[in-house]
């Protein structure tokens, strides 16, 4: 089954207030299934570790078409080590970073994108993630420099 990634993030969004705080209040991902507002949010959506995982990290990331979230957080000036922490740790840890850095940086990416890396979330998801943070950083640097 296809999960329509914007339109998960637009039912979070519907949510009362209540319920987005709950789900947005747990400090782990396998928290989730203990939220009433969990299952109202994927209701029709088969649970599993990658929607716990989107659920997860989606209140922190609005969707904007085309953006990438590894572009975004070095627009966002997240420092590198940071980056890093996320990369070199193991699932959930990893995610755990990269949520914290979410919360700092507040994005936007595209969830069409975004979405099923983190459904899917393996070493070459972030290696992608860690590509996109420096192509643009890079891209900055060129474009500054002009």
């Amino acid at each position: 089954m296809a999960i329509d990634f914007p339109k998960l993030r637009e039912r979070f969004d519907k949510l009362e207030p209540g319920p987005r705080a709950e789900i947005r209040r747990v400090a782990h991902p396998e928290e989730l299934d203990e939220r009433p507002a969990f299952y109202r949010l994927i209701s029709g959506l088969e649970l599993g570790d990658g929607l716990r995982r989107v659920v997860f990290c989606l209140p922190w990331v609005e969707h904007a078409k085309g953006k990438r979230l590894g572009a975004e957080l070095a627009r966002a000036k997240i420092n590198e080590r940071r980056l890093f922490q996320v990369i070199r740790s193991s699932y959930p840890n990893d995610v755990i970073q990269l949520r914290r850095l979410l919360q700092h940086a507040r994005p936007a990416a595209d969830l069409h994108k975004l979405g099923p890396s983190l459904f899917h979330w393996s070493r070459e998801h972030k290696r992608r993630l860690l590509e996109d943070y420096y192509l643009k950083s890079s891209r900055s640097d060129s474009e500054n420099a002009a």
